[in-house]
């Protein structure tokens, strides 16, 4: 696959798509990072006043290390939050910590395509470990349907990640609006924290992307090696 130019011509285009994401998130947060909130919250106590005030009193707030690797355990009920986001009283530390919070809202309501983003956590996990192996295998070996059954077990990625998008998209829009209801941040600080949601979306949204030119990729190769 390394030494294929149709791959780069499949992927590339998503892996460049997926760089400048990253690129765009980090400054992005790095930029407002730099922006204190007039009410001066950590993000840890807004992210445990917006559980509070959604009615969710069973969900802890915790420290993780990492940088941007805040994220929410639905099975254990943890919100974590890295060090820049569990301590910042900036307009990042505000939109992540939010954000997660949102996840938490999303789980507490019984959002519909958050529980099935749980569900396609396993095999997704799966086919992103087998899903390689399985396809060259049957490709090498001239087994299309080894082949095939390993595109099955790929899919369950790209199926995971195209219901990641909204339930990201979903998380982010109530968190903005809870934190602009309960005044948590001002009107000129809420548009910070919107450009930072924003550039966290799109980090999905390429993910997504590349993903998809992936999966086209080994379609392709399996049709190849057919004709």
């Amino acid at each position: 696959m390394y030494y294929d130019w149709t791959y780069l011509l499949y992927v590339g285009p998503g892996m460049l798509l997926a760089a400048l994401a990253s690129f765009w998130v980090r400054s992005t947060f790095s930029k407002y990072a730099q922006v204190p909130t007039a009410r001066g919250w950590t993000g840890a106590e807004i992210a445990s006043e917006l559980l509070r005030r959604s009615g969710i009193l069973d969900v802890r707030v915790e420290p993780v290390g990492g940088s941007l690797s805040d994220h929410y355990d639905p099975s254990a009920k943890v919100l974590r939050l890295s060090p820049e986001v569990y301590g910042g009283r900036t307009v990042s530390a505000a939109g992540v910590a939010a954000h997660e919070a949102g996840h938490a809202i999303q789980h507490h309501v019984g959002y519909a395509l958050m529980g099935v983003r749980q569900k396609l956590v396993m095999p997704a996990r799966i086919g992103s470990q087998l899903s390689y192996f399985v396809i060259f295998g049957g490709i090498l070996l001239h087994l299309s349907g080894l082949a095939w059954f390993g595109v099955i077990l790929f899919s369950a990625v790209f199926l995971f990640e195209l219901v990641t998008v909204p339930v990201e998209i979903n998380a982010s829009r109530r968190a903005g609006q809870k934190l602009v209801e309960l005044g948590l941040v001002t009107p000129s600080e809420s548009q910070g924290v919107r450009a930072v949601l924003s550039a966290a979306a799109f980090t999905y949204i390429a993910a997504l992307v590349t993903t998809l030119l992936t999966l086209l990729y080994f379609i392709s190769q399996i049709n190849r090696r057919r004709d």
